[in-house]
């Protein structure tokens, strides 16, 4: 029974929350549906624990660690995990490497930096939550999807040219800042030379 559920959860993408500010619960309720490795930043901690969410994983200093010693016991089975590479984003991909998942959701990292991620992307499908709207890579720079109408972000590097094709419609989009698109209902594609990220906004 356990070794199935051990093989599960690292199907499971897993969860690292990086921040909390401008993060509401209700958002990344659906995300720990299937009991998810969760990762969380020091600094996040306290209002993670306050969302009653069972931590997996803390990535902290060793002044943190020695400090809170006693979430090792509240938390059981939790863990920490020293900082060594820099920067709790890396810190946390590190490990998910090392444990073999090949999904995570990442919370509280801004979308704008995303294409500093695209290095990691090769062995790891990285989808960053940032606000209302869960943005994901386009790694082969094809990319089809049934939508109900409304909108979506394109995100990409300045002046990228994207084609895309709605309903009966297929139009050159050049990126700017925050290129914001409006798509029919039924399948829309897009196509780019080089990675580029779709933004959805998450319902629920």
């Amino acid at each position: 029974m356990s070794s199935h559920h051990f093989v599960k959860e690292q199907q499971e993408p897993a969860l690292l929350i990086l921040k909390t500010e401008g993060v509401d619960f209700e958002q990344i309720a659906s995300l720990l549906e299937w009991s998810p490795t969760v990762l969380v930043a020091q600094d996040a901690v306290e209002a993670v624990i306050s969302w009653g969410i069972k931590l997996d994983v803390v990535l902290a200093d060793l002044d943190f660690q020695a400090k809170n010693s006693h979430l090792l016991e509240e938390q059981y089975p939790m863990k920490f995990r020293t900082l060594v590479h820099g920067d709790f984003l890396n810190e946390g991909i590190q490990y998910l490497k090392e444990t073999e998942h090949s999904a995570v959701n990442v919370v509280g990292f801004d979308h704008k930096d995303v294409f500093g991620l695209e290095s990691l992307l090769e062995n790891l499908d990285i989808v960053i939550i940032d606000g209302p709207i869960r943005y994901f890579p386009i790694k082969n720079g094809t990319f089809r999807k049934w939508y109900p109408e409304g909108s979506l972000q394109l995100h990409a590097p300045e002046n990228m040219l994207l084609e895309m094709k709605t309903g009966e419609t297929t139009a050159f989009i050049k990126i700017n800042h925050a290129t914001f698109v409006e798509v029919e209902e039924g399948f829309s594609s897009f196509q780019a030379k080089g990675i580029f990220w779709i933004g959805e906004f998450m319902v629920g």
